[in-house]
C-alpha cells in the first residue's frame, strides 16, 4: 500500500506531501491543480514507469518534469509483499530521466490504474516483476500492461505482434461460451459495481453487429428486456464495463501466472481513478467508491485494497460518509490561492447531503443554484434588510421568486414569512 508522496519542485506547487490513508483516500479540487498529476505519480512511484512511457499512444501519463534549472524530487514509501520500499529519485537533467535505485524494487501488489479518458494501466508482481539473471536482477519482461481506450476493448498487442490481451470483446464472448469461473467472475464484478441492487448488470445473448464484424459482439440485458451490445451501450456503462472487464482480466492473468511460477496469488490490491464518477449517472455515483472497496472481495479471499480516487462530485463525498473513517482512510484537497497551488490533508466531516458537499471545503461554490438565481437570492435576500422597501419591488421580486424556485424551496418559504410578517406581502 502507498504510504507517502512528497514532491519538490515537480508539478503545480512548489511542494506536495501526501500521508495515504491504508483503505480510502479521495483527492478534489479545481481543473488543472493537479489530481491527475498527483495519480500519474503514484502509479509511477509503485512501478517505475510512467504510463505514456509505456504505451506512446496515450495522451496522457506522461513523465512529470521539473522546472528548468530547478532540483527536482519524488518522495515515496510502500509496502511490499516482503519488504517496504522508501526512496527519493531525483530527475537528472542530462539524461531526462528519475534515478531508481539499483536492483530488485519493492513488490507493491497489483496495481490498478483507470484514467480519465477511458485508458487503463496494470502491474501484476507475477508478470511485470524483475527475474533473476545470474547474480543480477533485470526487466527483462513488459514493465506494465498499459491500454489506450481502444485497447481495452480491441486487445493489446506486444512489440513483436504478439498479443498481450485479447480484448473486452473477444475475452468476454470466449468466457460466456465457455461459462467457467471467469465469466462467474465477470457477472460478479458486474454486480457489485452496478448502479441499484434492482437493476444489475447482466450479460445478455452474444450477438453480431454487421456483416463486416465477425466477432461475437457481449450485450446488457437492459431493464426493459432488450440486448444491447455493449459497443452501443450508454458511457457510463462502457465505463462499468470496462472497470468490470479489465479487473477480472487483470486477475485470471495473474492467478494463471502465480500457479506457472509455482507461487501463491497476492491478496493486495492498489485502485488509482481518476474522475471516479466520469460518465456516470448519479445512481452510480452515490455507488461507486464503496463499490471499488468491495469488489476485490469477489476475486480474492482476505483482500486487501487500497483506493486513491480524484473525484469532482459531491455525490461521491457524500456517498463515503457512512464508511469514511479518519483511522484507516484521508481526503485531500487542492485549492488556488495567492497564485499558488495548496494541498491540504483536511479533517472528514460529515456534510449530509450533496449540497451541503457543494458548498464544503471540497468545491467552494457558495450555493447549489444556477449563476441567474443565485444574483435573484442575493438581491431579494438585500431587499429583506432594508427598513422600507419599495412595495413595488417586493412585490415584482416574489413574482420572480416564485417563477424560479420550487414551491418547497427553503429560501422561498423564509422569503414569504418574513414578508408576511412585515406585512409587506399579503
Amino acid at each position: 500500500m502507498l504510504q507517502h508522496l512528497k514532491l519538490n519542485n515537480v508539478g503545480p506547487a512548489p511542494e506536495m506531501a501526501l500521508e495515504f490513508g491504508q483503505r480510502l483516500n479521495l483527492i478534489t479540487g479545481d481543473n488543472g491543480l493537479g489530481k491527475s498529476f498527483l495519480l500519474d505519480i503514484a502509479w509511477w512511484a509503485m512501478t517505475r514507469r510512467w504510463p505514456g512511457e509505456v504505451n506512446p499512444n496515450l495522451t496522457s501519463g506522461k513523465k512529470a518534469l521539473p522546472p528548468e534549472k530547478a532540483k527536482g524530487t519524488i518522495a515515496f514509501s510502500f509496502t511490499g509483499k516482503s519488504k517496504a520500499e522508501s526512496y527519493t529519485s531525483e530527475f537528472v537533467r542530462a539524461e531526462q530521466a528519475w534515478t531508481g535505485r539499483p536492483g530488485r524494487p519493492a513488490n507493491p501488489g497489483l496495481v490498478f490504474y483507470a484514467m480519465a479518458d477511458g485508458s487503463f494501466a496494470l502491474w501484476d508482481p507475477e508478470r511485470n516483476y524483475w527475474v533473476k539473471q545470474g547474480d543480477a536482477d533485470v526487466q527483462e519482461r513488459q514493465p506494465a500492461y498499459v491500454f489506450s481506450p481502444a485497447e481495452v476493448w480491441d486487445g493489446l498487442k506486444s512489440e513483436d505482434g504478439g498479443w498481450l490481451c485479447n480484448g473486452l470483446i473477444r475475452d468476454w464472448a470466449s468466457w460466456q461460451k465457455e461459462r467457467g469461473k471467469p465469466y462467474k467472475r465477470l457477472c460478479a464484478v458486474l454486480e457489485v459495481l452496478s448502479s441499484s441492487g434492482t437493476e444489475v448488470l447482466t450479460p445478455g445473448e452474444l450477438t453480431r453487429i454487421s456483416l463486416d464484424d465477425v466477432r461475437d459482439i457481449p450485450t446488457l440485458r437492459m431493464p426493459y428486456g432488450k440486448d444491447v451490445p455493449v459497443v452501443h451501450a450508454s458511457s457510463g456503462m462502457r465505463r462499468i464495463i470496462a472497470l468490470a472487464y479489465f479487473l477480472v482480466w487483470a486477475w485470471e492473468e495473474h492467478n494463471k501466472a502465480a500457479r506457472l511460477r509455482g507461487n501463491a496469488a497476492t491478496n493486495q490490491a492498489v485502485f488509482l481513478v481518476d474522475e471516479v464518477e466520469a460518465h456516470l449517472h448519479p445512481q452510480w455515483q452515490r455507488r461507486i467508491v464503496p463499490a471499488l472497496l468491495k469488489v476485490m472481495d469477489e476475486l480474492a479471499a482476505n483482500a486487501q485494497v487500497q483506493v486513491i480516487a480524484a473525484t469532482h462530485s459531491p455525490l461521491v463525498m457524500a456517498s463515503v460518509e457512512p464508511l469514511f473513517d479518519e483511522a484507516q482512510d484521508a481526503w485531500f484537497d487542492l485549492d488556488y490561492e495567492r497564485k499558488q497551488v495548496k494541498l491540504r490533508h483536511r479533517p472528514f466531516a460529515n456534510q449530509g447531503d450533496a449540497d451541503s458537499w457543494l458548498k464544503s471545503d471540497a468545491f467552494d461554490l457558495p450555493s447549489s443554484y444556477s449563476l441567474d438565481y443565485e444574483k435573484l437570492i442575493n438581491k431579494a435576500a438585500k431587499l429583506l434588510e432594508q427598513e422600507s422597501p419599495d412595495p413595488k419591488a417586493i412585490q415584482r421580486m416574489n413574482d420572480n421568486l416564485v417563477a424560479a424556485l420550487n414551491p418547497g424551496n427553503d429560501f422561498l418559504f423564509n422569503w414569504r414569512a418574513i414578508c408576511r410578517k412585515k406585512e409587506w406581502l399579503k
